[in-house]
């Protein structure tokens, strides 16, 4: 069984404290959804865990061990998707899903990523360059991207944003799917997903 943990941990930002003493388990096929108002530090928290921002206090543990100890397995196995797309201007839809996938050491064949684009409904679009996708279709292609990375632990902040009630709904197929298989996931969301029961940790001062 996959579990990630956080114990007791904190993060200020010069004499403004986000948070202190968050403690979580998460356990293969759960995911916790972080709550709490603007400038709380849900982004930040999953920074943390994704090991972009240093904590003041606390540890990350990955199947018990502490990530430090176990750096490049816990990379491998973490998925983490900032609150913007992530995906480049001049690059069409099917070269930034290549290009998600290639930076995380994910290989799919023409026809898997074909597939992919087709189910998040950018089959007619995957050769546009994403300046030409709305807000809403450039979230589309890290949807493709989860269909077609493997890796059991998800980070996400906001995945939800700018996209449609079809989109969103396609996004909670994808949850269960990732949680059937095993799969945990840390989301932060304001958005209540039917797709499985969350636990909710609420993260602020």
């Amino acid at each position: 069984m996959t579990t990630l943990e956080g114990r007791g941990l904190a993060v200020s930002r010069g004499v403004v404290r986000l948070f202190r003493d968050v403690s979580f388990r998460i356990a293969s096929g759960e995911w916790v959804a972080l709550r709490g108002p603007n400038g709380s530090g849900k982004t930040t928290l999953l920074r943390c865990v994704a090991g972009l921002t240093r904590m003041d206090a606390g540890e990350v543990l990955f199947d018990g061990q502490p990530v430090s100890a176990s750096s490049e397995r816990y990379r491998d196995s973490l998925l983490y998707s900032g609150h913007l797309p992530g995906v480049k201007d001049d690059l069409s839809a099917a070269e930034n899903l290549r290009g998600l996938l290639a930076l995380r050491g994910v290989t799919a064949d023409a026809e898997a990523e074909r597939a992919a684009l087709e189910e998040v409904g950018l089959g007619k679009r995957r050769n546009l360059p994403a300046r030409r996708l709305s807000a809403g279709q450039r979230r589309r292609i890290g949807l493709a991207r989860l269909m077609l990375d493997p890796t059991p632990v998800w980070a996400l902040d906001e995945p939800l944003t700018a996209l449609d009630d079809e989109g969103q709904a396609l996004f909670c197929r994808l949850l269960s799917q990732h949680l059937e298989r095993g799969g945990l996931a840390l989301l932060a969301t304001h958005h209540d997903l039917q797709s499985a029961p969350a636990r909710v940790l609420r993260v602020g001062s």
